[in-house]
């Protein structure tokens, strides 16, 4: 934005006439007026130098901080600089001073020596690059013991605060030439008994473990400003667990929106707009707008990295692209910023002070007004009074959304009436229940924390309980729930700052015993449902293993065990309630299981690989590949397949590893294996991910675990029965180079390519068939796998078909229906039949995981996603579906049964 002549001389006219301690700069510096009106602001602040670091650093500190407050208050007055550029200008400015009195402070310590060691970590507007025109800064000072340069007898700790006291008192002290910038320093940890600069590691400690609610705020806007900015930046790296958490604790969330209250409070006499009014922490001003976005970054910034921007403005931006807030409502509180905070900067340009009030003499708030172009302090109050009034409304809004609803009656009578209005018509178990609740003799609700977290969640739970298909059945679940629960004022905190989610739980409670067994055993699970992309479409391997990267970045094998399962078990939770809101199809869910699953295979086979390596070295030309099949090979599993895998290493069987503890190859690759075994399935503190199935290997359980490329394909052309070949079909390489994946899925498309006798795998197949139903027998008439007509009998028809034709070898059994039908193999309308009972074995895992009878709303649920209207229709449709596969496989076996005929 560049501004004529005129606007600039009428910048340099109200500021010395309104403004006395600019008027001064303007007389000390008339050379930088005269270059602002010649060529502009920025022209004249890229002719100001900082000073060097020498003797007379205070004094030339001082000195540039005048010149650059003069051209920076022309440059906000004439309109050349929005607010944003004006604080991020003083921002800056703030940081090159900070590194010159750091390195001045270091030059009279220890002269010669860099200036390192101490980090000067920024928080609040210098933290945002949102510095006010006269603001103190808050940062927080640390230092590294082990770099930082001392004297020979120095103690590490005394010479730190010495070099960090004398940095304070460069910029703070107040001379004949004033002072470069307000330090407060009472942000860190306990500031009535610690030393002004703490050691890094006692810093992350404590951020680790005792700090307070409003210092995980404070932290939102943080950033490495100056000093030794690699260990700021990796202080701040080590504590962003606790600044972003995936699991927000909605305590502390209700502990800052009281802050706020505390300072409306505080400051009453700021709260009534017009002359006084104070523009920080008045009702409507600067501070609503910061703490608005800030709750909402809070709620959902651990979740959703793209909402942690530390400016106000850039965080309601990002805050409404994500959808948390309404767009309007963000364009609106942005606009208002910049008015407030334009006109908190006149009133600091009048005397350099650092206040936020509108002065109560008329004649001072003329001044102020006449200082930003308006006409007087009545025109002043006319702009700010409708910018006041709307931020005031949004931040009731989001107070109102905080407020404790008013709680269930005590009153016996009375609360079961309020029972019967939520949805229990019979209200005396429910009466039973609550009242055990409030009693505390639960061991999650033995705390006072616990009965008030209680209390406020009790409404909205017991109409969200009331609406559930059976409200006493729902209500049951959830008391056992409750009962299993070290505590429960998270979990209810939580479900009543997020309505929504008592919505989902009771319906999970109500629907999906596989979820409820889950939700029961992580409570926390729930909180992953407050993420945006909750309910998105399955994300792709790729996708979460770029997702997962940051929070696995530099993690120790145990640590990475448990945040690997805490990543896998929210991400299939969440399918799983798509899965029962109708959100999306079963089958593209029993996609993204599979997906999941070869995320998890992949981070922990590498980190298993890793490991192994440290130790053992590398096989030399060699490596370790994994084989998929059944669900995970086929790309169809459901909420808890089990994981069929065959282990298989490249290479050189003779070979041995080159590290400080060589291990021949198969010794090495046999342990290995065992390794990523045990990652994928050894249960850990944060529980297990999945049951793997290593029988499928060559020779079965009786073989090794794990053999080389050649022995499989031997294996497979010479020794393996025909039920390995139909296993093969399902057959997918899923670890390892692109390499060693071709040349495993070479092997398996050139073994099922041999020629065969379609009579003899037929009779292969009847026999196996017959002996799988022997053993296994159906669990009833809804066990869609196992029963005449199920899957099973689709698969053998499907893989007779594969093998004895040489065709349509594709692992994804939609994909091989699809050509086995297009090229006359199969029935047209086998494909649909598959995908009915796919989806309805999808759907069963969870609503029915052992088989028991489903509940009417479960069925309805079932229904729904299997595409028909009602139970009734699912059972005709399944039906017809297991007969059309029967057809199929009833047709396969007279060649088989003429063969036996044949072989008696």
């Amino acid at each position: 934005m560049t501004a004529s002549s005129a606007s600039r001389q009428s910048a340099l006219d109200r500021l010395t006439a309104n403004a006395p301690f600019l008027a001064r700069l303007a007389e000390c510096h008339p050379d930088d007026g005269a270059r602002f009106l010649a060529e502009g602001a920025d022209a004249a602040l890229e002719a100001v130098a900082p000073p060097l670091v020498d003797d007379d650093i205070m004094a030339g500190l001082r000195r540039w901080r005048g010149r650059i407050a003069l051209l920076l208050a022309l440059g906000d007055i004439a309109g050349e600089h929005d607010v944003a550029a004006t604080t991020r200008h003083l921002s800056d400015f703030a940081d090159t001073a900070c590194d010159l009195a750091l390195a001045a402070a270091f030059a009279e310590r220890v002269p010669g020596e860099d200036a390192r060691g101490i980090a000067v970590v920024a928080l609040g507007k210098l933290g945002s690059h949102e510095l006010n025109y006269s603001s103190d800064i808050d940062p927080i000072l640390i230092f590294d013991p082990d770099t930082l340069p001392r004297r020979s007898r120095d103690d590490p700790d005394e010479a730190a605060v010495r070099i960090a006291r004398r940095m304070v008192e460069i910029l703070s002290s107040r001379t004949a030439d004033g002072h470069v910038l307000r330090v407060d320093l009472r942000l860190r940890p306990h500031p009535e008994v610690t030393p002004i600069v703490l050691p890094v590691n006692a810093a992350i400690s404590y951020y680790e473990s005792q700090a307070l609610a409003w210092e995980q705020a404070a932290f939102i806007r943080s950033r490495a400003s100056a000093g030794d900015r690699a260990l700021g930046r990796d202080f701040l790296a080590a504590i962003q667990p606790f600044i972003w958490r995936r699991s927000l604790d909605f305590r502390q969330l209700k502990e800052i929106g009281a802050m706020s209250d505390r300072i409306r409070d505080h400051f009453a006499q700021g709260q009534a707009f017009g002359p006084g009014y104070d523009l920080k922490r008045g009702r409507g001003g600067i501070r609503e707008i910061e703490f608005f976005a800030q709750v909402h970054q809070l709620i959902y910034g651990g979740r959703e990295p793209a909402l942690r921007a530390p400016a106000t403005v850039d965080a309601l931006a990002a805050l409404a692209q994500a959808g948390r807030i309404a767009p309007d409502i963000a364009a609106r509180l942005a606009d208002h910023y910049a008015v407030l905070r334009r006109i908190e900067h006149r009133l600091q340009m009048i005397e350099d002070q650092q206040t936020h009030s509108l002065p109560v003499q008329g004649a001072a708030l003329d001044a102020v007004a006449r200082l930003d172009g308006q006409k007087d302090g009545a025109a002043l109050l006319a702009l700010l009074e409708p910018v006041v009034t709307d931020v005031g409304a949004c931040y009731d809004r989001l107070v109102a959304e905080r407020a404790v609803t008013r709680g269930l009656p005590r009153d016996e009578s009375e609360l079961a009436g309020a029972l019967v209005a939520a949805g229990f018509v019979a209200p005396d178990a429910a009466l039973r229940t609550v009242a055990e609740w409030r009693s505390g003799k639960l061991r999650a609700l033995r705390s006072p924390a616990a009965l008030e977290a209680l209390e406020t969640v009790l409404p909205e739970l017991m109409k969200a309980l009331g609406k559930a298909p059976d409200p006493d059945a729902a209500l049951t679940r959830f008391d056992k729930l409750v009962a299993g629960l070290p505590s429960a004022v998270h979990f209810f905190h939580l479900l009543a700052a997020q309505p929504a989610l008592a919505q989902i739980a009771t319906r999970i409670l109500s629907l999906a015993p596989t979820l409820a067994d889950a939700l029961g055993a992580r409570v926390e699970l729930i909180d992953g449902l407050i993420d945006a992309h909750a309910f998105d479409a399955p994300a792709s391997k790729v996708e979460l293993i770029e997702e997962w990267a940051p929070a696995l970045a530099g993690l120790d094998y145990e640590r990475l065990l448990d945040r690997v399962r805490d990543r896998v078990g929210e991400r299939r939770f969440a399918y799983g309630v798509q899965l029962i809101a109708g959100a999306t199809d079963p089958l593209t869910v029993a996609r993204g299981y599979s997906e999941l699953a070869e995320a998890a295979l992949q981070r922990l086979a590498d980190a298993a690989v890793a490991e192994f390596v440290a130790a053992h070295g590398r096989v030399p030309d060699s490596e370790l590949v994994i084989l998929a099949l059944g669900r995970l090979g086929g790309r169809v599993l459901t909420h808890a397949s089990d994981l069929d895998l065959i282990y298989l290493f490249t290479g050189d069987h003779l070979a041995e590893s080159d590290g400080p503890r060589p291990l021949g190859a198969t010794t090495y690759y046999n342990r290995l294996a065992q390794r990523v075994t045990a990652a994928m399935s050894v249960p850990t503190a944060a529980g297990k991910l999945y049951d793997v199935d290593t029988r499928l290997r060559p020779q079965g359980a009786q073989g090794p675990l794990v053999v080389t490329l050649d022995s499989f394909e031997r294996y497979q052309r010479e020794e393996a029965w025909t039920w390995e070949h139909m296993a093969l079909l399902r057959a997918r390489a899923v670890y390892g180079s692109d390499a060693a994946r071709a040349a495993v899925d070479r092997i398996v498309a050139e073994v099922l390519a041999s020629p065969r006798d379609g009579a003899a795998v037929a009779t292969d197949a009847a026999g196996m068939r017959d002996k799988m139903a022997a053993h296994k027998p159906p669990k009833g008439a809804l066990d869609v796998k196992n029963g005449p007509g199920g899957l099973v009998d689709l698969e053998f028809a499907m893989q007779v078909t594969q093998l004895a034709s040489g065709r349509c070898h594709d692992p994804h059994i939609p994909t091989a229906l699809a050509c086995l039908t297009a090229s006359g193999l199969a029935p047209a309308g086998i494909a649909a039949a598959h995908h009915l009972l796919a989806a309805m074995l999808v759907m069963l895992r969870l609503t029915a995981p052992e088989g028991e009878p489903s509940t009417p709303a479960a069925r309805q649920l079932v229904a729904e996603a299997c595409g028909c209207d009602d139970w009734t229709a699912l059972l005709a449709a399944h039906e017809a579906a297991r007969q059309e596969i029967m057809d199929w496989w009833v047709a396969i076996r007279p060649a088989a049964d003429a063969q036996q005929e044949k072989q008696a």
